[in-house]
């Protein structure tokens, strides 16, 4: 016959209790230590030496722009194109940037139809900036189909603005 024993009955029972008594966590609205000062956007810029309207012309703008496409479509668009070089440019210029690239489209059709058409968008606009030099290591591509729209209104006007990649910078 086995033996039971209490020393493990007693370690079971003690463990979640020293798990529950761990440090509470930092609340994200704490105010900074008395004498020393938080650094806002605009403070760590001007630390790498940008000044006034750069400062302003760099915290507006987004250093990768997105591209729109055609109602259905997943090709890339003459218009698009520039902004893709544009892309590509700043890509080079900061070679440890990871980007996502986002596949956007507008409410109308299933979902999965939309799902797949938005990944279609993505992947193409991978590959068009492959082409321009840019290593495919460093893009991800993600559909949101119809699933995070920028404008809700239902007009042409409303849904051109839906289809759409978007760029995401996850790592500098």
């Amino acid at each position: 016959m086995k033996r039971f024993s209490y020393g493990w009955l007693a370690v079971l029972l003690v463990l979640p209790l020293l798990w529950g008594c761990a440090e509470e966590p930092v609340k994200p609205d704490a105010q900074p230590a008395p004498g020393t000062k938080e650094l806002t956007d605009a403070d760590k810029m001007r630390e790498k030496g940008l000044e006034g309207e750069r400062i302003a012309k760099v915290m507006e703008e987004p250093a990768l722009k997105d591209i729109y496409f055609d109602y259905d479509k997943s090709d890339i668009r003459g218009d698009a194109k520039a902004v893709l070089r544009e892309n590509a440019a700043w890509l080079k210029q900061n070679p440890k940037a990871l980007i996502q690239i986002e596949g956007h489209c507008d409410e109308r059709g299933t979902n999965e139809y939309n799902m797949a058409l938005g990944d279609r968008r993505a992947r193409a606009t991978k590959d068009y900036l492959s082409r321009l030099g840019i290593s495919g290591k460093r893009i991800a591509t993600v559909s949101f189909g119809e699933e995070k729209p920028v404008c809700t209104q239902q007009s042409e006007a409303c849904w051109a603005k839906n289809r759409r990649a978007h760029f995401v910078q996850v790592a500098k």
